[in-house]
């Protein structure tokens, strides 16, 4: 689908949301564009640009993003489930609120929001293995987590240098050769965190007393 095909599609909508359910999105510009509560499950939207894009609310579960351009766009309160979004760009994107299981390998996210946003392991739906965000090597520099539930998810080298973990969970994850010299970690639930490998302040190491694998740390 073109961008044409799509602003006809929203307007044909009458203000509603519109369903692109399982289209081929591959490539186009549909950046500042009001795609609040679209339902893009199961679409392709490899390489697309959606940057300063409107898509809260949007329900974006099992869609393939690879190489997509989602900066400075918000997917405030969206659903993320079972996404493929590696090397995708979310650069100053807001995803407050949002239910976020996807694999963001090698994302760029700096500066991201994910204030009160949920990344935990979804237990309930196990058959094709552990759903969880998947931020492996992905830069979240500045990242805001604040309040947000990132239950053992996979933080494995990634940057995150300077985010925000005030309140936050990061229950039984795994940020063994992350980056998280000047992360904020104020009320941070850290139980089980294993850091073996990982890059830390030594002034961090107080609030670290309940993570995993502490002693293996690379304290600077």
């Amino acid at each position: 689908m073109t961008r044409a095909d799509i602003e006809a599609a929203l307007k044909a909508a009458q203000g509603g949301p519109a369903d692109f359910a399982g289209k081929s999105l591959n490539g186009p510009d549909l950046s500042n564009l009001d795609l609040s509560g679209v339902d893009f499950r199961a679409a392709r939207m490899n390489k697309t640009n959606f940057s300063s894009s409107n898509l809260a609310g949007a329900v974006v579960d099992q869609i393939f993003a690879l190489g997509a351009d989602f900066s400075g766009a918000s997917l405030k309160n969206a659903h993320l489930f079972a996404s493929q979004m590696r090397n995708a760009k979310f650069d100053g994107a807001d995803l407050s609120g949002a239910r976020v299981t996807a694999d963001m390998t090698h994302a760029s996210l700096r500066g991201v929001k994910f204030k009160g946003a949920d990344l935990s392991a979804e237990m309930k739906n196990q058959s094709t293995g552990l759903m969880r965000a998947i931020l492996k090597s992905a830069d979240l520099a500045g990242a805001d987590f604040e309040d947000a539930n990132l239950g053992r998810d996979d933080l494995q080298y990634a940057d995150l240098t300077g985010a925000n973990f005030t309140g936050a969970s990061l229950a039984g994850a795994d940020a063994s050769g992350a980056d998280l010299r000047g992360a904020i970690l104020n009320h941070a639930d850290l139980t089980g965190l294993d850091f073996a490998s990982a890059r830390i302040d030594k002034a961090q190491e107080e609030a670290l007393a309940n993570a995993k694998n502490l002693s293996r740390a690379i304290t600077e």
